[in-house]
């Protein structure tokens, strides 16, 4: 997948959603109301070639595209809690076990970075519920990058040296598998926030990527 091409078609389709909001409130006479003391205006920009166009709040309201979560949203948010508190396990082992500093310091903002991001997707799953149908149970050993129990098995007997050369060796796959897992719910989900969230994943692991990489 072009993870590049994916992020602008979904900051571009994004950009032109939240145009809808570009309330100019006063735009008559520099007050909260029109000049003939009606609801504030909001201008609607075109599409490109396109003239931009001056609506009502409640017309703006009714054209702002429906964000409402789909499967993949839900799929990305229920799936990336559980591969964040396997990193988050993997990562509240390296105080004890590893010898390099390095390894800790990225333990530690591992931690400090996926600790949040799994707040915030408890709490998008509270307000939006997913449908009885949807509640089941799934299969998140399957999900890319997870470390099998054996793996995580020998990472907790590693210490020294052998625990930092196979941290950064599963932690490397698990955020491989984390982005993997982003670039679809962006390709594919409909919800303003999870792709909000996703977006955040891929930045951050990335940058995390590259620097396992650089330790390894």
């Amino acid at each position: 997948m072009d993870m590049a091409k994916v992020l602008l078609g979904r900051i571009v389709g994004a950009a032109l959603a939240a145009g809808l909001l570009l309330a100019l409130t006063g735009c008559q006479d520099g007050g909260a109301d029109g000049a003939e003391g009606g609801p504030a205006a909001v201008i609607a920009p075109g599409k490109p070639g396109e003239k931009a166009r001056t609506i009502s709040p409640e017309q703006a309201a009714r054209e702002l595209p429906d964000d409402s979560p789909n499967a993949a949203d839900r799929a990305y948010v229920r799936n990336m809690t559980e591969h964040h508190r396997q990193a988050l396990a993997m990562s509240a082992l390296a105080p004890s076990r590893a010898s390099a500093d390095g390894v800790k310091r990225l333990a530690e903002r591992i931690t400090a970075a996926q600790q949040p991001e799994i707040g915030a997707m408890e709490r998008w799953s509270a307000r939006l519920p997913a449908p009885t149908a949807d509640a089941g149970g799934h299969d998140h050993a399957a999900m890319p990058g997870m470390a099998t129990e054996q793996q995580l098995k020998e990472l907790t007997d590693a210490t020294g040296a052998d625990f930092d050369r196979l941290f950064l060796t599963l932690m490397t796959a698990h955020h491989e598998g984390a982005l993997k897992m982003a670039g679809e719910a962006l390709a594919s989900g409909n919800n303003v926030a999870v792709e909000e969230m996703a977006t955040e994943v891929v930045a951050t692991q990335t940058a995390e990527i590259h620097r396992m990489r650089s330790m390894g």
